[in-house]
C-alpha cells in the first residue's frame, strides 16, 4: 500500500498484542501502510480499529502491556523499532510529533501555554537559546497558527482558553522544531464544526508551506475527503483499503470501505441514505478470528474469507485492496 509521493515512512507488518487479565488482545496484524514526503494521510475506521494503536507505535508511546511482535517500522531508512530511548528521544518532537484528541488534558493546567512552548523549544533547540530568544519563538508560532493577540496569550494558562485555542497551542508545540512528520490522533474530536475547519486549515496550511507530511487519524470521512491526498482504511487491526483520495472516495472497493461511506451523511442528499453498519469489531482476544476480521461482518463474505490467507490485490494504481473478492464486483 504504496505512498505517492517519496517515501518518509513505511510500516512494514506491524503486529501489537496487549496483554491483559481478560486475555491477549490482537490490537494489530501485520499492518502496512506508507506516508510520502508531504502528503496528508488520513487513516481512518470505526473507534478501536487500530488507528491510534499503530500512530502510538510510530511515537514509540505503547502502553506498558504492549508488545510488538514483529514489523518494521522505517523513518527516513532509520527503523525506529531498533533504536534505543536515548535514540529515540532524539527523533520524538524534533522530527516527528504528534498532537492529541484532548488538548486540554494534554497541556500542563499549572503552567502557562507560553513556558510549555519555550521549554520545548529550549529543551530540542539545536544550540543552546536564551529564555528571551525562546519567547520570541513561541510568540511567532502562536502568531502561525492565528491566534490573536500572541503576546498576550503567552502568559495564559490552560484554563483561560477555548478548547480550540488549545488545539492551536498544541499544533504551535508540535511545530516548534520543525518536523518532518506531523501525527494528528483525532485533532478535532472535542471541536465544534466551525472550529475543526479552522483548525484543519492551519494544519493544511502549514504541510504546504512547510513540506511536511501529515499522518491524520480520524473517524470523520468527511474532513478526510476535504484535507487529504490519500486515505488508509482500517478495521479490527487490518489495514483493509489505500489508495488516493479522489480515487477512494469515487470507487471505494473494500466491502467495508462501502458500508462505511454508506453510514456517513458525506454525499448524501437526505438522511433516507444513510445505512448503519451492520454488527460490531470482532473481540479480539478470540484464538478463532478468521482470516479476514470483516467476514462476520460483510454481506460478501465467501468461504474463502473465513478459512484463507487475505490477498492485498491492486486495482489501480496506488489503489490497494485487502479482499479475496475486490477485483470481482466493478466499483458503483
Amino acid at each position: 500500500m504504496i505512498a505517492s509521493a517519496p517515501r518518509l515512512l513505511a510500516v512494514r507488518d506491524l503486529t501489537v498484542e496487549f496483554e491483559t487479565r481478560q486475555g491477549v488482545v490482537r490490537a494489530l496484524d501485520d499492518v502496512t501502510l506508507e506516508i510520502g514526503r508531504g502528503e496528508v494521510v488520513a487513516v481512518v475506521g470505526e473507534s478501536g480499529s487500530g488507528k491510534s494503536v499503530t500512530a502510538m507505535a510510530i511515537m514509540g508511546i505503547l502502553d506498558a502491556a504492549a508488545r510488538i511482535r514483529r514489523g518494521r517500522i522505517e523513518f527516513a531508512e532509520l527503523d525506529l523499532l531498533s533504536l534505543d530511548e536515548v535514540a529515540m528521544n532524539a527523533i520524538r518532537g524534533r522530527r516527528i510529533a504528534m498532537i492529541f484528541q484532548n488538548p486540554k488534558s494534554s497541556l500542563n493546567p499549572i503552567q502557562t501555554v507560553g513556558r510549555t512552548l519555550v521549554d520545548i523549544l529550549r529543551a530540542h533547540a539545536p544550540s543552546p537559546l536564551s529564555f528571551r530568544e525562546a519567547r520570541e519563538k513561541a510568540i511567532e508560532l502562536l502568531k502561525q497558527v492565528k491566534i490573536t493577540e500572541p503576546a498576550r496569550r503567552f502568559d495564559a494558562f490552560p484554563f483561560e482558553l477555548s478548547g480550540g485555542m488549545c488545539q492551536r497551542v498544541m499544533i504551535a508545540a508540535a511545530l516548534a522544531c520543525e518536523p518532518e512528520l506531523m501525527i494528528a490522533d483525532e485533532p478535532t474530536t472535542a471541536l465544534d464544526v466551525t472550529t475543526q475547519a479552522v483548525v484543519m486549515d492551519i494544519i493544511a496550511d502549514l504541510c504546504r508551506e512547510r513540506g511536511m507530511a501529515v499522518m491524520f487519524v480520524t473517524h470523520d470521512l468527511a474532513l478526510a475527503s476535504e484535507y487529504s491526498d490519500r486515505i488508509v482504511v482500517m478495521h479490527a487491526g487490518h489495514v483493509v483499503e489505500a489508495a488516493a483520495a479522489s480515487e477512494f472516495f469515487r470507487a471505494p472497493t473494500h466491502p467495508y470501505s462501502r458500508l462505511l461511506l454508506g453510514s456517513i451523511p458525506y454525499d448524501k442528499v437526505d438522511a433516507a441514505q444513510l445505512a448503519p453498519l451492520p454488527g460490531s469489531l470482532p473481540d479480539l482476544r478470540r484464538r478463532d478470528l478468521p482470516p479476514c476480521r470483516f467476514a462476520e461482518r460483510c454481506p460478501k463474505a465467501q468461504g474463502p474469507c473465513r478459512t484463507q490467507p487475505t490477498p492485498v490485490v491492486t486495482v489501480a494504481p496506488d489503489h490497494a485492496v485487502k479482499c479475496h473478492f475486490a477485483h470481482v464486483e466493478p466499483a458503483s
